[in-house]
């Protein structure tokens, strides 16, 4: 069964404070999901064409199916709320390569 991927590429944020508590609910509704975070955050990045530099999140679940069961759960719509409007993202889900 292919596994399922969260890739997230942040445009901006807006507010710092609101990042940092989002990424507090939503690191514990992702690992309550059985989700293994890959890459978070500022590491190096080299970006080509219309790539986006910034900050760049992968998570990883077991299967396409948990991924999006996962960003439907009550606890990462929590984290959601808290992120609210202080973050421009790409977020999307895509299946892996079985």
């Amino acid at each position: 069964m292919p596994k399922g991927y969260w890739v997230s590429v942040y445009r901006t944020v807006s507010d710092p404070e609101k990042l940092a508590a989002y990424n507090s609910l939503a690191a514990a509704a992702v690992k309550a999901e059985g989700g293994r975070t890959f890459v978070r955050g500022g590491g190096r990045v080299v970006a080509y064409e219309t790539g986006i530099a910034e900050r760049t999140v992968l998570v990883e679940f077991d299967s396409f199916e948990q991924a999006v069961a996962a960003r439907e759960s009550a606890a990462y719509q929590k984290a959601l709320a808290v992120l609210a409007d202080s973050a421009e993202r790409d977020f999307r889900i895509v299946e892996g390569i079985d």
